[in-house]
């Protein structure tokens, strides 16, 4: 398992040079993309692009500011109530476009080629969140796997009350993989489990699951049952815990993408086929009738709050059946201070946790929600 767990994390670095060196970077045509940017110079750098301000040479970007500002100070001082008609024609289109607002999906997928903004962007993915308080109603104690090195033999001490934090970014790499269509994204996720309480045992980290993955995007506009869809993608995704035995726990997937919106109303669907593992490298072979084959994100926007709904199943019926079910709630506290509320109950909520079955409630901050 480490061995193959090396050579996809190595896979991984080793495609995103490859990548960039085809990749194009297109201008903007709609000024309102820019505002999906998060870093601040990456965002500036977007506006200059939408207006032309970047293809002016440096000595006319200079003369345009100095002009701008010889022009304000002369019509005060000559008391005329007049606005500059450069001013006036410049800022009725971005008013124009500002006021279009992209969709749900757009604002983080670049889906229409209005939103297309670029190469290399540093983007938010999935919730980006801290909880000082994270607590279980079964701290997985004793792991265990099918795979006898994976078992644990001697139990744990662990708090129920923990921290939990997850990081969460993606850019995109590669814009109009076939001509117009097709954007590859790469992304990272990292979710942190913390005995931060546990005093006794030098406050250490239980579990940290570290999820890279790439996708490929594809922009769509068609009707279904009074939804929009406007997501198709397909992607590799890998997900481990970074451990040695026998608490090491990994697996590979191909995963769809399909996204629907309707409104302040965002769905997401994700099959996906786990890529098969052989023999004693198998840390967790019984691991997609717990953590499932298939799940379903729902995110509702309503007053400034964000509320979501992970549904995650293994397909199968009998002993095999299992699943799980996360509701999140975030809401503004003060400015872009956001708080953040956790419900999860099933099977997987981490990777060591794939086959213990819990209630968590978690309580915190929200750096970045889903939309």
């Amino acid at each position: 398992m480490k061995r193959l767990t090396s050579l996809a994390t190595t896979a991984f670095v080793l495609v995103l040079p490859t990548i960039s060196a085809h990749a194009q970077n297109p201008e903007p045509t709609d000024i309102h993309a820019c505002t999906a940017i998060e870093t601040d110079s990456q965002r500036l750098a977007c506006y200059d692009r939408a207006t032309g301000r970047d293809r002016l040479p440096a000595a006319q970007k200079k003369a345009d500011t100095t002009s701008e500002a010889s022009s304000d100070h002369t019509s005060g001082a000559m008391f005329s109530h007049e606005p500059p008609k450069t001013a006036t024609t410049a800022a009725a289109p971005a008013t124009e476009q500002a006021a279009t607002a992209p969709s749900l999906l757009d604002s983080r997928w670049e889906l229409s080629p209005d939103s297309k903004l670029g190469t290399f962007n540093l983007r938010g993915y999935k919730p980006i969140t801290v909880m000082p308080f994270f607590a279980s109603s079964n701290q997985n104690r004793e792991p265990s796997s099918p795979n006898p090195l994976n078992t644990v033999d001697t139990p744990q001490h662990l708090d129920n009350i923990e921290a939990k934090f997850q990081l969460s970014l993606k850019t995109k790499v590669w814009q109009g993989l076939f001509g117009d269509q097709g954007d590859v994204w790469v992304g990272y996720t990292q979710a942190s489990y913390w005995q931060v309480y546990n005093k006794p045992d030098s406050r250490p980290f239980r579990e940290t699951d570290y999820e890279p993955e790439a996708i490929l995007a594809f922009n769509t506009n068609y009707d279904l049952w009074g939804w929009n869809g406007r997501m198709l993608g397909i992607g590799f995704n890998h997900q481990s815990n970074g451990q040695s035995d026998p608490l090491s726990r990994s697996w590979n997937r191909i995963m769809g993408y399909v996204g629907f919106e309707r409104d302040d109303w965002t769905v997401m669907l994700r099959p996906w086929w786990r890529v098969p593992e052989g023999g004693k490298d198998d840390n967790n072979p019984d691991i997609s009738n717990y953590m499932g084959r298939m799940d379903m994100q729902i995110i509702h926007e309503w007053n400034g709050q964000e509320f979501g709904l992970m549904l995650r199943h293994s397909l199968r019926g009998g002993s095999e059946s299992h699943g799980a079910a996360q509701f999140t709630w975030s809401f503004p506290i003060a400015g872009n201070l956001r708080g953040y509320m956790e419900l999860f109950k099933g099977y997987g909520v981490s990777m060591i946790d794939y086959n213990h079955n819990a209630t968590y409630l978690g309580l915190g901050l929200s750096l970045l929600d889903w939309y």
